[in-house]
This record gives structure tokens, C-alpha cells and sequence, in this order.
């Protein structure tokens, strides 16, 4: 009798533990917004190329430039668990903005990984302005093609 008692204090606490445990999807609502509304992952393709052109307005001895942003898309890098392809703006040629256009989303679990590692990865290019960044964790296949995408439209952009 004394067993039974115990076991199942003991099935009861693991339960509570268990499901008292926060799971990556109650983390952040940040990194979720790395998704659409309907759950799916932007899927552009292909190189694209925009820019402003310099512009010089004067007024008396003063000119002023506009900043000159382009575009740059990386190779599209297969992975297991679905393509990766990194999309960058260079304005004035420094890096301003790193974006995931492709990344795995093609199951729960994918999705749930690149909601977290993705906005990870984007923040962190543009704090280092090159592709040595860190990988993330949990994340090693979508952080390793991440970062050769990144290097590949880095290279295009000659940074």
C-alpha cells in the first residue's frame, strides 16, 4: 500500500513538472513575427537588385547626396529541412539589413526552430557586418546554410 501511495505522488509531481515547463513557443512573441499570419514563411526567389541614385541638390555652397541602398540576394542553400536564401541592403556600402526570404517551414517543428533562430541570425549579421556570426542552437542545419547564402550575397555586394 505504502508503494502504490508513493508512485503515484511520484507520477503526479513529474506530471506537474512536465507541464509547468515553458516550451520556445511561450519565449517570445518577437520572434514570431518572423512568420506570416497564416504560420507560413516568405518564399521569394531569385537576385534582386534595386537602388536610388545619388542625387545632389545645391543651395548655395552646400550639396547634399541621397543615401544609395541596394539589394542583394544570396544563393538559395538546400537543407534536409527545407531552402535557405538571405536577402541584404547595403546603403553607402555598409550593411543595413539582413533578411531570411526562404527558410524551413515546411512542418510544426521546422517552423517553431525558425521562428526563433531566424530573427537570431538576421540581428546578428547586422551587428557584425560580415557572415561570422554565431549559429544558433537547436538550429545548426538552417544556421550553417544561413550563413553561406549570407556570404554569397556579401560576396555580390563586395563587402
Amino acid at each position: 500500500m505504502r508503494r502504490i501511495v508513493l508512485a503515484i505522488a511520484g507520477t503526479l509531481s513529474g506530471l506537474v513538472l512536465v507541464l509547468s515547463y515553458p516550451t520556445s513557443l511561450n519565449r517570445s512573441t518577437a520572434a514570431s513575427t518572423a512568420l506570416g499570419s497564416d504560420g507560413s514563411a516568405a518564399t521569394q526567389s531569385g537576385s534582386s537588385s534595386s537602388g536610388s541614385a545619388a542625387s545632389g541638390t545645391s543651395s548655395g555652397d552646400t550639396t547634399t547626396t541621397a543615401p544609395t541602398t541596394t539589394t542583394y540576394s544570396g544563393d538559395t542553400v538546400r537543407t534536409q529541412f527545407g531552402p535557405v536564401q538571405v536577402q541584404i541592403t547595403v546603403t553607402n556600402g555598409s550593411l543595413t539589413d539582413a533578411v531570411a526570404t526562404q527558410y524551413p517551414s515546411q512542418d510544426g517543428r521546422s517552423m517553431q526552430i525558425s521562428s526563433y533562430a531566424v530573427p537570431t541570425l538576421e540581428s546578428e549579421t547586422v551587428s557584425a557586418q560580415s557572415a561570422s556570426i554565431h549559429l544558433v542552437s537547436g538550429a545548426t542545419y538552417t544556421s550553417r546554410a544561413y550563413v553561406q547564402s549570407l556570404q554569397s550575397a556579401l560576396d555580390q555586394a563586395q563587402l
